[in-house]
């Protein structure tokens, strides 16, 4: 009995090692003071697939960046005085709760907000606003195509771009796999920067000779030809129209409603905690 009792004791004394064993200390990699920068701070640090080299860069830089800022702080804690820290501290305890609530309230609109907008109240926002909506740019209304010189089909493609039937279109486009680059709505409005980016030889100093309402022409560089249509233009100042605000307004009257809906669930939320007596004015 006494043999069974010794070994009995000795197996406990063997699984219970590691539970009386001290815990393993996080390995530390950097010191600044009595702050420590901890080797499982960096795990998650260098992307999967990142080289030796990059990854030592990228450590290294993270390292001197973290040691920095601890420095600063520090030397900030010390030299700036305590009114200013004071003051911080108001500021920052402030921001913590405009951070909190305004990710609460933000979660609570996104649950209850209609996002739907119909074209009846885009039409009458912009109607009522009208006067607020000044282009600060032309747009244009064109279409172009770029393809090479030596395309052997060039002078159909020419003519039907001229025409631009409803069946030219629909050609046009089954052959524009050919095409350097295109684009065939010109019933949308554009800002003139964006036709500077796709159209790249138009630009602002010579603008005046190739943007004007009605305008039709070829433009050959090096390589390749370039036939351009510009159905309308419309100067800057002047009022922008509806089709080219509908995407601005629609979030327009999308924000005035979270306004709207954070003013309400506001006043709910308080309400309630009178109710509930959590809230009180002594």
């Amino acid at each position: 009995m006494r043999y069974w009792i010794q070994i009995v004791f000795l197996s406990l004394m063997l699984t219970s090692c590691d539970y009386f064993k001290a815990p393993r200390k996080p390995k530390a990699i950097a010191r600044v003071g009595e702050s420590f920068l901890f080797e499982s701070d960096i795990l998650s640090l260098v992307p999967k697939g990142t080289s030796k080299q990059d990854s030592i860069a990228i450590v290294k830089s993270f390292i001197e960046r973290w040691a920095t800022q601890k420095i600063l702080f520090e030397a900030a804690e010390k030299n700036i005085g305590k009114d200013k820290i004071d003051e911080y501290n108001v500021l920052i305890q402030q921001y913590k709760v405009d951070l909190y609530t305004k990710a609460y309230l933000e979660n609570l609109v996104i649950r209850q907000i209609d996002t739907v907008v119909t074209e009846k109240e885009i039409e009458e926002y912009y109607n009522n606003n009208k006067q607020y909506f000044k282009n600060s740019n032309e747009l244009v209304k064109l279409r172009y195509i770029n393809l090479v010189k030596e395309n052997p089909k060039f002078a159909k493609i020419k003519s039907k771009f001229s025409s631009f039937t409803a069946k030219d279109k629909k050609e046009l486009e089954q052959m524009a796999v050919k095409f350097k680059s295109y684009a065939f709505n010109d019933s949308i409005w554009v800002d003139i920067n964006q036709v500077f980016e796709k159209v790249p030889f138009i630009n602002l100093e010579n603008k005046h000779k190739y943007i004007a309402s009605g305008m039709n022409f070829q433009y050959p560089d090096s390589t390749t030809i370039w036939l351009v249509k510009v159905n309308k233009v419309l100067p800057k100042d002047s009022a922008t129209p509806l089709e080219f605000l509908k995407p601005t307004i629609k979030q327009i009257i999308i924000n005035n409603r979270k306004l709207i809906l954070i003013n309400k669930l506001e006043k709910e939320i308080t309400n309630d905690a009178i109710k509930d007596n959590y809230y009180e004015i002594y």
